[in-house]
Parts: C-alpha cells; sequence; structure tokens
C-alpha cells in the first residue's frame, strides 16, 4: 500500500508528551483533540494517542517508533542535554553514549518518553 504513513504513539498524560514530543524532541505541533495529540515529523504524521482510559495499559517492552538521524553520537549528546536518559540492555555491548554498534554496521541508541515507551536514533 503506498499512502502516507500515520504513526501512533500511546500516551496516557497529554500535557507531559506535548512537551516532551514538541519542546524537547523538535517535532512540529498540529493539532490537539481528546483522543490525540498530532505532530508533524519531517513528512510524517505522528498521533499521540490518548490512552488514559485504557485499564492496564503498559508501555511495550520493545521499539515502537524512530528516526534516522546523520550522526547518532550527535543526536544523543544533543538531547542528553535536554535531559533525556538513554537506555543500557544486558547483553548488547554499548558504548559511554548508550550506543550500540549493530551486526550491519548501524549505530543505535534507545531512549524512552514520559510514558515508557521505547524511542529510537538510528544512524546506518
Amino acid at each position: 500500500m503506498k499512502k502516507e504513513l500515520i504513526a501512533f504513539v500511546p500516551t496516557r498524560n497529554a500535557p507531559t508528551a506535548r512537551a516532551f514530543y514538541e519542546k524537547t524532541l523538535g517535532l512540529s505541533f498540529i493539532s490537539e483533540d481528546p483522543f490525540a495529540l498530532v505532530f508533524e515529523s519531517n513528512g510524517v504524521t505522528v498521533r499521540i494517542a490518548n490512552v488514559s482510559s485504557v485499564k492496564g495499559f503498559k508501555p511495550a517492552p520493545y521499539t515502537i517508533l524512530g528516526w534516522q538521524v546523520s550522526s547518532v553520537r550527535k543526536a544523543v549528546q544533543d538531547l542528553s542535554r535536554k535531559g533525556v536518559k538513554f537506555e543500557r540492555f544486558d547483553g548488547m555491548e554499548q558504548d559511554d553514549l548508550g550506543i550500540w554498534n549493530s551486526p550491519s554496521g548501524a549505530h543505535v541508541a534507545w531512549f524512552k518518553d514520559p510514558d515508557g515507551n521505547i524511542l529510537s536514533i538510528t544512524e546506518a
């Protein structure tokens, strides 16, 4: 299917999510309604869906959204200055910044949004 992609990310706290995605990550805010915050990220619509009424909601234990960057090291340093903490995973050899060198040669780092959703940045 060749149509425009829309990415969905859950949140239980829209005001906190909006601040993170808009101010910390720099996504362009489009709109807000009771169901979702809508952002634009380099031509892709990102809907931060309000799941506050979903009983027992838990964030997925894997990456749900990621960005390709030209320099993962620079992106990690920039986000770290904004207070983002990078994740470390057992069994994965990560450098001092938390960057993993994948077998394909890609460099990947992971972090969580305020709801605990795992996000990533990758330099191929």
